[in-house]
């Protein structure tokens, strides 16, 4: 069966991170993605072909600073639904593949811009990286130890949750606009944006005093002793998160521990008393305590563990999925009648070259080989 987005065209001027993430979600639910690739280049620091974000796509290469090459970015434009670019503000307007462009040749075209500081703005047009816009979101403020400096979560939150997955509802949502009115528009995904966006209810939180504006003391950035990580006897860790008293009644009893987790002023000692306890068993056997319990306890696994299908739930939900020589994520969400898949490997830069853009209506193909404005790898 075919997936939700079966019959949605995509362009997607290959980038690094967030936008590729985007790219590689819309090609997951069926939508057809091109990734147009610069000659022998590509964001990937390894080995193209295990680039998991490439995942479902292909890929023509074209040079864009040849004027014939924005022309047939602009003829894939006339013929797609949604347009993903990752440039600095302005680059994209130089190649002659900017909105104004694009849209010229297909008004109902989505054209999503995919940035870390957004479209306009003081730092617009300067260099950053996720660390950089989480700490102007003041999400990274929020993050890590109260005695320690804040700490940065991978680059999932930023890239991938505030960027790339707010890329793609975006540009699914105006595909939708379109679709009613004819007419699209442009998508400006900025990631400073899209991480303060994950702080809404934080924000919420504080206007009622009910958050502090620091690391530490507050009740999900570790510092209750019932969220938060312990160490188990043999050096590993159980995730620990009870914070409703039913589930906290049931954690203490099966821990063997008593204490209100709902005065902070206790937290350090119970967090203390807690931690002993669970330092006296090693991680399977604190798991065969909380089995099939509402105790809300998990064991922190690697990602070599969590990818490895050992535990229950992870193999019965198929979470992680062996494709084309990687263990890797399965699609997600779930659909029930419309199934997300795993269509093709990632695509080596121009690998599709010529059969490509002949799919898409490209007519002087062997021409552009010849003339190095398109490759074929």
């Amino acid at each position: 069966m075919a997936g939700p987005l079966t019959g949605v065209r995509v362009v997607e001027l290959a980038g690094m991170g967030p936008g590729p993430f985007a790219g590689m979600l819309l090609a997951d639910l069926g939508a057809e993605v091109l990734r147009v690739d610069r000659p022998g280049v590509h964001g990937h620091p390894g080995d193209p072909g295990l680039d998991v974000l490439g995942r479902g796509k292909r890929s023509v290469a074209l040079d864009l600073k040849q004027p014939r090459a924005a022309e047939v970015v602009r003829h894939l434009a006339a013929r797609a639904d949604i347009l993903i670019e990752g440039f600095r503000p302005g680059v994209a307007e130089r190649l002659g593949i900017g909105p104004q462009d694009c849209q010229a040749v297909n008004p109902a075209l989505v054209y999503g811009r995919m940035t870390g500081w957004g479209q306009d703005g003081p730092l617009a047009n300067t260099a950053g990286h996720d660390i950089t816009y989480l700490a102007l979101s003041g999400l990274l403020h929020a993050i890590g130890p109260a005695d320690g400096p804040p700490v940065p979560p991978l680059n999932v939150v930023g890239d991938y949750g505030g960027g790339g997955m707010l890329l793609a509802f975006g540009v699914l949502a105006a595909l939708l606009s379109a679709r009613q009115a004819g007419v699209g528009q442009v998508v400006d995904a900025s990631i400073v944006d899209g991480a303060a966006l994950l702080s809404a209810q934080v924000h919420g939180l504080m206007r009622q005093g009910l958050w502090a504006d620091r690391r530490g003391g507050n009740l999900l950035d570790g510092s209750a002793p019932n969220y938060g990580v312990y160490t188990t006897a043999d050096g590993r860790h159980l995730a620990v998160g009870p914070l409703e008293p039913k589930f906290w009644a049931e954690f203490a009893a099966r821990v063997g521990v008593d204490g209100d987790p709902y005065d902070p002023a206790g937290w350090p000692a119970l967090r203390e008393r807690i931690a002993e306890r669970i330092a006296t068993r090693t991680r399977a056997e604190w798991l065969a305590v909380f089995d099939g319990s509402d105790a809300c306890v998990a064991p922190v696994l690697s990602l070599s563990e969590a990818a490895s299908a050992d535990h229950p739930h992870l193999a019965a939900r198929g979470t992680f999925v062996e494709s084309y020589g990687v263990t890797q994520p399965a699609p997600a969400p779930r659909f029930s009648a419309t199934p997300a898949a795993l269509t093709a490997p990632p695509p080596h830069p121009g690998e599709h070259t010529r059969e490509a853009l002949a799919d898409w209506g490209v007519d002087d193909v062997n021409a552009l080989i010849a003339a190095a404005v398109a490759i074929q790898a």
